[in-house]
């Protein structure tokens, strides 16, 4: 298996796991909070592919998908199209509301551009220095790491909430 399998197989397991959160719920659903100040499925998918689009296309050097592909307008969210859900207060995480076919559309359509990058990556690329802003300066390598482990971590909260909403 080379690097660029891996980053892909890590990738295509985040996708698995976004579609078993998602699959099958409507709006009202996906907007389930447990209580007034957590997150919802639907916020959670769609900050978990707005980091995914973010990083990978800053990383890619090319446009988000979220831009490029007209997602913004069709999710039609109260703040600025740049933004990702860090650092989102309770308020902006309700505003996020979708259908599982938005949602599971939009988190494909990153998908298919990251693998597209990914598979082309070799070992020594994962070494190229990508954000200087850190001490020490992030590699490629890290930054992917890192958007993998925050979106499995959201996943995996999307699924527990449905769960939570599932048993209630």
């Amino acid at each position: 298996m080379t690097i660029a399998e891996l980053i892909a197989d890590s990738f295509e397991r985040i996708r698995q796991a976004v579609h078993g959160a998602i699959d099958g719920l409507g709006p009202e659903e996906l907007s389930y909070r447990p209580d007034a100040e957590a997150n919802s499925i639907a916020w959670l998918v769609w900050h978990l592919t707005r980091i995914q689009d973010d990083h990978v296309a800053d990383v890619a050097r090319t446009d988000q998908i979220w831009t490029t592909e007209g997602w913004a307008e069709r999710f039609a969210l109260p703040f600025d199209q740049s933004e990702t859900g860090y650092g989102h207060s309770a308020d902006r995480v309700g505003a996020v509301e979708s259908d599982a076919e938005s949602l599971g559309g939009y988190h494909d359509a990153v998908h298919r551009a990251t693998i597209a990058y990914v598979k082309k990556l070799s070992d020594s690329d994962l070494d190229r220095i990508v954000d200087e802003r850190w001490n020490p300066p992030v590699t490629l390598g890290v930054r992917l790491v890192s958007v993998i482990a925050d979106d499995l971590q959201h996943a995996g909260q999307a699924a527990y909430v449905r769960g939570l909403l599932e048993r209630r």
